[in-house]
């Protein structure tokens, strides 16, 4: 705990004595100010919603119905109720209904069916053919035109380094 605990502002001394309560004796200086810190935050917070209900009423001041409701709009806001039992012993009852897949008996690690894994191919590969011999001989001409120094062995070189496409088209899955 911290030195100097005699200049606490009261607020701070109220945080310590919370701490205190709920049997937390050991803890750092600087958590006490961002409990406070958290504190102010969510008052200011609950009282400027409420200020806004009040002014919707017509109000001219802030009540105690007006800051109920900035309560109650915090807690439906930050915190989620879990659904009902019963509602989550349905859907487990439902979601149990479907059967699990049946795995492969073999050697090493059980696996589920292929079709059943994200490790099965999920693509294919699309070379599009070589260029006809009509069209690689325009190409040679095009280049020959372009650099008339190049030797043959450059321009076969050349010839076989055009990129070819390749596609990865999904294949859609049937079930």
């Amino acid at each position: 705990m911290a030195e100097g605990d005699e200049d606490l502002p009261r607020d701070a001394e109220i945080v310590k004595s919370l701490l205190k309560s709920m049997g937390v004796e050991d803890y750092e200086p600087r958590v006490i100010h961002q409990f406070l810190e958290l504190w102010y935050r969510y008052v200011v917070d609950v009282l400027t919603d409420a200020q806004v209900y009040s002014e919707h009423a017509g109000k001219n001041t802030i009540d105690c119905d007006d800051v109920k409701l900035a309560v109650q709009s915090k807690v439906n806001s930050s915190f989620s109720q879990p659904p009902a039992r019963e509602v989550l012993l349905e859907l487990a009852k439902n979601r149990n209904k479907i059967p699990l897949p049946k795995s492969i008996a073999g050697r090493g690690i059980p696996l589920p069916p292929e079709q059943d894994t994200l490790i099965s191919p999920n693509y294919q590969l699309s070379i599009e053919k070589k260029q006809s011999a009509q069209a690689a001989e325009e190409m040679e001409e095009d280049e020959q035109s372009t650099e008339p120094n190049a030797s043959e062995e450059q321009r076969t070189d050349m010839l076989q380094q055009t990129p070819q496409k390749v596609s990865f088209p999904l294949a859609r899955r049937t079930k």
